[in-house]
C-alpha cells in the first residue's frame, strides 16, 4: 500500500480547501490600501486614455486600469469612495452605474456594493461543502485555454526574463497577473513543478474563497475574536494541535494525478492495477466507504488504518458525468471486470445542456462544471452579471478582459449557465438531479422545500461512479442483496445498485435528516421495490444487539456502505475543521464500530 498522502505544507494558509475545490475561479485581486481615495492625486489623462500620476502612483496605477476600459474619472472616483480599492466591487459600482445611465428607468439601489451570491434561504448541512469542494480542476478549463495560458507565459518569459530560474520566472508572471507572491510561492510549491498554470490559479482562488467562506457563516457558529475564553482555548489547544500535525507529517499519503482510482471507463491506464488487500479485510461482508479526497493532512491515513488498512481509491467524478466531485472510497470490493451505467451521462457541459451552447460566449472556456454545492448563486448575482454584459455592449468585440475576469469567477464559484443573451443562471434541481445520476424529480414533492432539494443534492453519492465500483456485485448476488447503508443520505447506493439491475432484499437505513429518510421512502414505493426498507435516525441506536438480531433474520449483510459527514473535513468550515476528532466527522468510528461488530457476528455465525 503507498502509504503516502498530500496535505498541508503551511500552517497559515489552507490549501486543502475541498473538491475540494474544484472551483476555478481567479480571485478578487485586493490592493494595498491608499488613503484618501476620493482625491486620487495629480494626474492627466491623454487622448488614449492613457492616466499617468506625479504624486500618488499606486492610486493612479489603481484608476488607470478602470479609465483605460472608458469609465469616467468622476465615477471611478465615487467607486472607490464607496468601496474602497476593491477591483471587483468598484468594477461592479461602475457597471452599475453605467447601465442605470443606460437604463434611466431602473432606480440606483442603496448600496453598490456586492452581497454574498448565496441563495437567501440558504441553510448548512450535514456536510456542508459549499462552495469548497476541491482545490483543483485539471480538465475545466478547457484545453484551448490551458494553451492560451500557457502561451501567455512563453511571451511573457521570452522578453526579458531569461536570467530567472523557472521558478522566479513563474511567480513573476503570477504576480504581474495581480496574484499575491506568498500565495503564488506556497501554490507552486504544493502543485509540483509540472504544474499548469490554471491549476496554480485554482489553488490561489480556493484559498480565498476559504477565506471569504467566513463571511457567510452563521453568526452563532463564527468565533469570537474578541473573546478572551476563545483565545485561551485556542492557545490551550495549540500544543495538541502540532503534536498531531507532526504525528501525521510522518507518512502522507500522495493524491493521484490524475484522480481515477484503479481504473474509469473512459481513461486508459498506464499499466495493469492490481491490488492486494490485507487479510483482516477479506470475506464478508463487503465495505464500502466515501468521503471527500481533500481532507486535512494526515485524515485518509487514519481512516485508512481504522478499516484494517485497506488503500483508498480516489477518483473524480468529471471521467463519469459533466460536472467535477473528488472523494476518496476505502473498499473491500474486486476491481476486475467493473462496467458502467448505461447509457453514459454526458460528459460535458454542452452535451449536458445542449440549449446553452447558442448562449455560450466564446471566452468562457468551460467544459465541466465545479463541484455541485448546498447552495446556489442569488439572483441579483444573476442580475449584476446581465448589467456587467449589458454595459460592454457597446465595445467592439468582446467584453474587456476585467469584465470576462469577474463574469468568469462567478459563473465558476456558482456553476452558471448561460441561458440566454447575458443571461447567466444557476441550475434547476432538475439539471442538479441529472448531474447526479438521479432520476427526475427525486427530490420533488413531499413538502420538501426547494432549498432542501439543494442541501441534499449537494451532500449525495454521484450515482454514476458509485455504481461503477459497485458493479463487481451484479454477478455475486444474482437474487437480490442485503444492505447496511449508514448516512444514507437521499439514497445514492441504493439507486446506484437498483439501476445495476441487483434486486434489493433487504435494507436498513440509518439516516438522521427527515427529509432525507422521506426522499428515499418515496423513491421505494415509487420503483416498486420487493424488498424491506428498514430505516433508523440515529446510528447509535445500531449496538451489538440490534445488528445480531438483524443478521439473525436476514442471514447477514452482504454490503456496508455509506459515507460519514464531512463537516470538519472540508475546507470550507473555517472555524470547526477538526479532521476526524470533529463533533460531525468523528461518526466515522461509529462507521468503523458497526463494520467490525458486523464482521464479527457474521464470522460466529459460519464457525
Amino acid at each position: 500500500m503507498d502509504n503516502s498522502f498530500s496535505g498541508e505544507d503551511n500552517d497559515n494558509i489552507d490549501w486543502d480547501t475541498e473538491d475540494e475545490l474544484e472551483i476555478q475561479e481567479i480571485p478578487d485581486t485586493t490592493f494595498s490600501s491608499c488613503t484618501n481615495l476620493r482625491n486620487v492625486g495629480h494626474h492627466t489623462v491623454s487622448g488614449h486614455g492613457e492616466a499617468s500620476s506625479s504624486s500618488v502612483p499606486c492610486q493612479s496605477k489603481f484608476i488607470q486600469q478602470f479609465i483605460v476600459m472608458g469609465f469616467p474619472e468622476e465615477s471611478i472616483a465615487k467607486a472607490i469612495e464607496q468601496n474602497g480599492e476593491n477591483e471587483g466591487l468598484v468594477l461592479d459600482a461602475l457597471l452599475t452605474f453605467k447601465a442605470l445611465e443606460d437604463s434611466p428607468e431602473e432606480q440606483p439601489s442603496t448600496s453598490a456594493q456586492m452581497e454574498p451570491s448565496i441563495s437567501s434561504d440558504d441553510s448548512s448541512s450535514q456536510c456542508n461543502e459549499n462552495i469548497l469542494d476541491d482545490v483543483y480542476e485539471d480538465d475545466s478549463w478547457s484545453s484551448d485555454s490551458d494553451n492560451c495560458m500557457n502561451s501567455a507565459k512563453q511571451t511573457y518569459l521570452n522578453d526579458d526574463h531569461s536570467s530567472l530560474s523557472e521558478n522566479e520566472n513563474s511567480l513573476l508572471f503570477l504576480a504581474n497577473m495581480g496574484y499575491p507572491a506568498e500565495e503564488a510561492s506556497i501554490a507552486m510549491e504544493r502543485c509540483g513543478p509540472e504544474a499548469s498554470f490554471s491549476e496554480l490559479i485554482d489553488f490561489m482562488c480556493a484559498a480565498q474563497m476559504a477565506r471569504e467562506e467566513d463571511v457567510y457563516l452563521p453568526e452563532d457558529e463564527k468565533p469570537k475574536l474578541n473573546s478572551g475564553g476563545y483565545k485561551r482555548k485556542m492557545y490551550n489547544e495549540l500544543p495538541v494541535r502540532k503534536k498531531q500535525r507532526a504525528i501525521t507529517d510522518e507518512e502522507p499519503i500522495h493524491l493521484p494525478r490524475p484522480m481515477i482510482g484503479f481504473g474509469v471507463p473512459t481513461e486508459s491506464l498506464p499499466a495493469i492495477v492490481q491490488r492486494t488487500l490485507p487479510e483482516q479485510a477479506i470475506g464478508p461482508p463487503f465495505f464500502y466507504y466515501e468521503n471527500v479526497a481533500l481532507a486535512p493532512k494526515g485524515v485518509w491515513d487514519t481512516m485508512s488504518r481504522f478499516l484494517y488498512d485497506v488503500e483508498p481509491e480516489f477518483v473524480d467524478s468529471k471521467y463519469f458525468c459533466a460536472t467535477a466531485r473528488k472523494r476518496g472510497y476505502i473498499h473491500n470490493l474486486p476491481i476486475e471486470d467493473r462496467f458502467p451505467l448505461l447509457p453514459l451521462p454526458p460528459r460535458t457541459i454542452h452535451e449536458a445542456f445542449p440549449l446553452t451552447k447558442k448562449w455560450w460566449p466564446s471566452w468562457d472556456t468551460r467544459t465541466k462544471l465545479n463541484c455541485l454545492q448546498t447552495s446556489i448563486g442569488s439572483a441579483r448575482l444573476a442580475d449584476r452579471i446581465r448589467k456587467a454584459m449589458k454595459a460592454m455592449e457597446n465595445f467592439d468585440g468582446e467584453p474587456p478582459l476585467m469584465v470576462q475576469k469577474y463574469v468568469l469567477d462567478e459563473c465558476r464559484k456558482w456553476n452558471l449557465l448561460w441561458v440566454g443573451r447575458n443571461k447567466a443562471s444557476p441550475l434547476e434541481t432538475d439539471e442538479f438531479e441529472m448531474l447526479m445520476g438521479f432520476p427526475r424529480n427525486h427530490t420533488r414533492g413531499g413538502g420538501i422545500s426547494r432549498t432542501d432539494r439543494y442541501k441534499s443534492l449537494g451532500n449525495a453519492f454521484q450515482v454514476d461512479t458509485v455504481a461503477y465500483h459497485l458493479s463487481v456485485l451484479k454477478d455475486l448476488y444474482p437474487n437480490g442483496i442485503n444492505v447496511l447503508s449508514l448516512f444514507s443520505g437521499i439514497g445514492g447506493a441504493e439507486v446506484a445498485l437498483y439501476r445495476l439491475g441487483i434486486p434489493l432484499n433487504n435494507v436498513v437505513s440509518v439516516e438522521i435528516s427527515e427529509v432525507n429518510r422521506n426522499i428515499l421512502r418515496s423513491w421505494w414505493e415509487q420503483t416498486n421495490q420487493k424488498g424491506n426498507l428498514i430505516d433508523f435516525n440515529d446510528i447509535q441506536q445500531l449496538n451489538g444487539d440490534v445488528l445480531e438480531q438483524m443478521i439473525d433474520s436476514f442471514g447477514g449483510f452482504d454490503l456496508v456502505i455509506g459515507g460519514s459527514p464531512c463537516n470538519n473535513l472540508t475546507g470550507s468550515n473555517r472555524v470547526t475543521r477538526d479532521g476526524l476528532e470533529g463533533k460531525d466527522s468523528s461518526l466515522f468510528y461509529d462507521y468503523v464500530r458497526i463494520v467490525d461488530l458486523v464482521k464479527s457476528i457474521m464470522s460466529n455465525r459460519r464457525v
